[in-house]
C-alpha cells in the first residue's frame, strides 16, 4: 500500500473532500442495464477543443442539460422507436411540446394555421390567444368534415394543419391519412396530437404526418407521477424544435425523462388492459338509466366506429370513454365525482388508475359556454380514462356514484 499513488484528494481539506470526494470516477468497462439517470446541469471534458465542438454543433455530445442529456436521449430514442420516425425531442409537459411543435414549423407572423375545432381546450387558447397576439390566424374548422377541411386549407394556405387522432373529450376519430394527404397537397405541413391513442394504437407518421406530439404526463408514463412532453418527428424538423427550445428553454428534466423511459416499457401491456376494460365499461354505460349518451369509438353506434377499426394497429378504440348524464347540471356532475370509491376525480389520463373528470370545469374551461355548446360540451358530460384495476370493480363503483346522482335528480324533479 504504501507503493500507492497518491490520490488527488490526499491533503486537502475536509470541506474540500466533502465537495469533491466520489465524484467523475473513472470510465467503467460494464454497460448499467437499466438506463442511468444523469442528473447532472453540465458535463466536463479534459480536451476542451471536444466542448467547444459540442456547442459548435459539429460533434454529438453533453455539454449543458439545456442543450441535451443522456437521459433524455434514450428516452427520445425509444419514443422514436415506438413511433416510427426519424427521431423525437422532449419537453416539459405536453403543452410546452406542442407550442415547440408549432414554433418548429417556422410559423411567424402573418402566417395562418388550420386547427381541428375539437382541440384540446389548452390547444385552442394558445392559438387563439397567444399565437394570435404574434400576428399568426388561426381557422377552426369540423375536422370530421373532409370537404370542409380542403376548402379552408386551399383558401388560408396554412403553415400547418393540427388536429388530435381522437378529440378530447368527445372521442371523434379523425380520418388523419385523408386530412394528411389534403394537407401535404397545399403544402402544410402537420402537426398531430396522438395522446389518447398512443403509438399502440396509431402511429400517425405512417400516413406521413411530419410531427406527432404526446402529452407524455398520460399514457407514455402511465403512472401518474410525472408532466412531460415529448414530439417525434423527421431529424430536420428536431434541430428546428432544439434551436427553438435552446432559446426557450421549456425542457424536460432528466428524473422526469427517466419515469417516461420506464413507463414505455410497460405501455403496450397497459393500453391493451385499459382498452378491454374500456370497451366493457362503455357498454354497460349505454345501458344504465342515468346515461343519456355514451361517446366511445368501439361502440356500433359511434359516428366514427368503422374508421377508428380502419386505422387502429390492434383493432381496440382506446381507454378513454365520456358520457353525459342524463338531466345533469354542474351540481349534479360534482355530486356524481364526490361519491365515486375507487375512480378518482383528477385532471389527468392514462395513468394505472381510473380517473374522472368534469372538462367544463379543467380541460375546457378555457373556452366559453358558448364555445363548448358549439362543439357539444354539455353541462352533464364526464370524461373517463380507464385504469388498469379489474374491470367489474371499476363498473360497480360508477353504479353506485351514478344511483345516487339518479335518485337525488328524481328527488328534485318530485318536489317541482
Amino acid at each position: 500500500m504504501t507503493d500507492e499513488a497518491p490520490r488527488p484528494l490526499d491533503g486537502m481539506a475536509f470541506a474540500t473532500r466533502a465537495v469533491h470526494a466520489g465524484e467523475r470516477p473513472p470510465h467503467p468497462d460494464y454497460t448499467p442495464v437499466v438506463t442511468p439517470i444523469y442528473p447532472g446541469s453540465s458535463f466536463a471534458y479534459d480536451d476542451m477543443q471536444i466542448v467547444d465542438e459540442i456547442f459548435a454543433a459539429t460533434r454529438e455530445g453533453y455539454a449543458y442539460t439545456r442543450y441535451g442529456n443522456p437521459t433524455n436521449t434514450a428516452m427520445e430514442a425509444a419514443v422514436a422507436a415506438l413511433e416510427g420516425t426519424e427521431a423525437a425531442i422532449g419537453f416539459g409537459s405536453g403543452m410546452a411540446a406542442l407550442h415547440g411543435a408549432f414554433m418548429g414549423t417556422g410559423i411567424s407572423a402573418g402566417d395562418s394555421v388550420i386547427a381541428s375545432r375539437e382541440c384540446y381546450g389548452a390547444t385552442t387558447t394558445l392559438l387563439q390567444g397567444y399565437f394570435a397576439r404574434l400576428g399568426v390566424r388561426t381557422t377552426f374548422v369540423d375536422i370530421l368534415d373532409l370537404a370542409a377541411v380542403e376548402e379552408a386549407i386551399q383558401r388560408e394556405r396554412p403553415r400547418f394543419v393540427t388536429f388530435e387522432t381522437v378529440s378530447n373529450p368527445l372521442l371523434h376519430v379523425a380520418d388523419g391519412p385523408a386530412i394528411v394527404e389534403i394537407a401535404h397537397r397545399a403544402g402544410a405541413l402537420v402537426v398531430v396530437d396522438n395522446t389518447f391513442t398512443t403509438p399502440v394504437l396509431m402511429r400517425p407518421a405512417q400516413w406521413g404526418t411530419d410531427m406527432v406530439v404526446h402529452s407524455s404526463t398520460k399514457y407514455l408514463g402511465g403512472h401518474g407521477d410525472v408532466t412531460a412532453g415529448v414530439v417525434a418527428t423527421t431529424a430536420a424538423l428536431r434541430h428546428q424544435m432544439y434551436e427553438v427550445n435552446k432559446a426557450i428553454g421549456g425542457i424536460l428534466g432528466p428524473f422526469e425523462a427517466w419515469l417516461v423511459l420506464r413507463g414505455l416499457k410497460t405501455l403496450s401491456l397497459r393500453v391493451e388492459r385499459q382498452c378491454a376494460s374500456a370497451a366493457k365499461v362503455a357498454e354497460w354505460l349505454g345501458t344504465h338509466p342515468a346515461v343519456a349518451h355514451v361517446n366511445y369509438p368501439g361502440l356500433a353506434d359511434h359516428p366514427q366506429h368503422a374508421l377508428m377499426e380502419r386505422l387502429s394497429l390492434t383493432g381496440q378504440s382506446g381507454g378513454m370513454i365520456s358520457f353525459d348524464i342524463a338531466g345533469a347540471d354542474k351540481a349534479a356532475a360534482f355530486r356524481f365525482m364526490e361519491s365515486l370509491r375507487l375512480c378518482i376525480p383528477a385532471t389527468t389520463l392514462g395513468d394505472v388508475y381510473s380517473i374522472v373528470l368534469y372538462p367544463p370545469m379543467s380541460s375546457h374551461r378555457g373556452l366559453t359556454a358558448e364555445q363548448r355548446a358549439a362543439i357539444g360540451i354539455g353541462a352533464g358530460l364526464i370524461r373517463l380514462s380507464v385504469g388498469i384495476e379489474a374491470v367489474d370493480d371499476i363498473i360497480a363503483d360508477l353504479d353506485q356514484a351514478l344511483q345516487k346522482v339518479g335518485s337525488r335528480q328524481s328527488v328534485v324533479a318530485g318536489s317541482r
